[in-house]
């Protein structure tokens, strides 16, 4: 069985985010960096919907998982580090 390969372009279109390059890197630099101990699931910016996503996608250590975790570390790096 062949494990399903997720982008950080098909998450941003899992959140119903513009999932562009351009649009990406603009969104995290806008929102970086995430203060130490705020979950990215929890961040302010989020929907109910889109911060149950991300929750629920690393609580069930879902295929979406390395990809969630991947946007924290982006979201908690300095914008432009």
């Amino acid at each position: 069985m062949e494990l399903p390969v997720h982008s950080l372009t098909s998450l941003f279109d899992q959140l119903g985010l513009p999932s562009d390059y351009d649009s990406i890197e603009a969104f995290i630099e806008s929102h970086s960096p995430l203060p130490n101990g705020v979950k990215v699931s929890e961040a302010p910016f989020w929907t109910q919907a889109q911060s149950t996503l991300l929750q629920d996608e690393l609580q069930n250590n879902a295929d979406w998982a390395p990809l969630v975790d991947a946007l924290n570390e982006r979201l908690h790096q300095s914008a432009g580090a």
